[in-house]
């Protein structure tokens, strides 16, 4: 008994820290809407994002005039005349790139193709976060459950133990079925402490996936809707999972970057212009304009190199290309055989439950009789919580299962969702800070080469 009392009091513990932590109840929609907006691995991807949109900047400004300013002062001494004198000079440059085949040009679209495909992995990104929440969200409703049928089996198994001491008093069972009652409540007793663990296990798993901990946790809403047959799945995916995507633009990335070794051959031109200011001779002021052309005759095999390099890595980017899509495939597959194989068991195991239930509650009654012994009840009431308990699990794996599908088919995202929240616009940063010129009639280049290579 004393056994027993400490048990109690442990659970009641338990609960009562359990309910002062709780918060007000969460819906499933709460803890994605919670995820995505404290996500720091979304937050991380956003700014590797903005860091990604600089690289356009950064390719516009080679096509900009480059104005520096350089500065002199110091003091010479003529062993002619001894006279020591203050040296001050002041020289303004600016250097123009009038033309050099086209690869500054390629290397503006190459950026803002470098942010088109950084974008494919935000979105991947912000799948895999709400993904994790679903999880979390689940993992902790089923723990939670588990719990709570594992202390109900804890008091149906004290009451047994006790009801087969009274019995044993009066010599209605013997003292072997008083101690297998007992050995069966010291195993509820381990199951509750293992599933009082494995949901605070699941507690901070909830925190780290949404940034919050969880309150009382509510039914989940209807399951979204999915295709009917897995064909229609595998296209959906096919056509816009977001990996996909980047890798397509990872193969329009590569085939850039070939013109672009291939314009690192031919001669560049560039204008250039200097003014420089003496303020202690006036004669002494300069100025000077220049257009110079250089042409590489011999690099020591280090462009033929760069461009076999380029040829290389655009066949590596088909290759991605081709396996992204089989690993798509395959996720997309691999959820709908998960999802099937969770409907299915719910269906079995609903129907063990029903049967099992009517199996205790006939041999309770035969136990009333003198048919049946204790240990049998106590092996149809463990049966019961079992099938209760795989129920509860296939039930968690089947709504797993149904984002998980999304998730394969590039869906799981706050706006297919229809969360109702203001999502990250990677417009605005981009708009920021990648202004620049409009692209002079040099960018036609661009045209030419996609056209030249059928790729328009």
């Amino acid at each position: 008994m004393n056994v027993l009392k400490t048990a109690m009091v442990a659970v009641t513990l338990g609960a009562f820290l359990s309910s002062a932590t709780a918060g007000a109840a969460h819906t499933l929609t709460d803890a994605l809407i919670n995820a995505y907006r404290n996500s720091a691995q979304l937050k991380s991807e956003q700014a590797a994002l903005r860091g990604t949109d600089e690289g356009v900047a950064q390719a516009w400004a080679a096509l900009r005039p480059s104005v520096n300013a350089s500065a002199t002062s110091g003091y010479s001494h003529s062993y002619n005349t001894g006279v020591n004198s203050r040296v001050s000079n002041l020289t303004l440059s600016l250097d123009l790139l009038v033309w050099d085949g086209g690869a500054t040009e390629l290397a503006v679209e190459a950026a803002r193709l470098n942010v088109v495909a950084a974008r494919e992995n935000l979105v991947d990104t912000e799948q895999t976060v709400l993904l994790n929440a679903v999880i979390a969200f689940m993992d902790m409703r089923r723990d939670a459950q588990f719990l709570e049928l594992a202390e109900n089996n804890r008091s149906v198994i004290a009451r047994q133990v006790q009801a087969a001491r009274d019995r044993f008093e009066v010599g209605e069972v013997r003292r072997t079925d008083v101690s297998q009652a007992e050995a069966r409540l010291a195993g509820a007793l381990g199951t509750v402490a293992l599933r009082q663990g494995t949901l605070e296990i699941s507690r901070e798993a909830y925190f780290v996936a949404i940034g919050k901990y969880p309150g009382v946790l509510q039914a989940p809403p209807p399951l979204p809707r999915i295709p009917n047959t897995v064909e229609a799945a595998k296209s959906i995916a096919l056509r816009g999972h977001p990996s996909i995507l980047r890798a397509q633009h990872g193969v329009k990335i590569a085939e850039i970057n070939v013109y672009r070794a291939e314009a690192a051959m031919k001669p560049k031109i560039s204008l250039s212009g200097s003014l420089s200011i003496n303020p202690k001779a006036f004669s002494g002021d300069t100025a000077g304009l220049s257009i110079k052309g250089t042409a590489p005759i011999y690099q020591g095999g280090r462009l033929t190199s760069a461009y076999r390099q380029a040829l290389a890595l655009e066949e590596k980017s088909r290759s991605d290309l081709q396996l992204a899509g089989l690993l798509v495939a395959q996720n997309t597959h691999r959820f709908w055989a998960q999802l099937q194989i969770a409907r299915a068991s719910i269906t079995a195991r609903q129907k063990e439950v029903r049967a099992s239930r009517v199996a205790l509650r006939g041999i309770r009654e035969e136990a009333n009789l003198g048919a049946r012994t204790t240990l049998d009840v106590l092996d149809a009431e463990r049966e019961m919580v079992q099938a209760e308990t795989n129920l509860v699990e296939a039930r968690r794996n089947e709504s797993v299962a149904v984002y998980s599908l999304l998730s394969a088919m590039g869906l799981l995202t706050v706006n297919h969702l229809q969360l109702g929240i203001k999502t990250y616009d990677a417009n605005v940063n981009y708009n920021k800070v990648s202004t620049a010129p409009k692209p002079t009639n040099r960018a036609k280049l661009l045209d030419k080469i996609f056209t030249r290579a059928g790729k328009k």
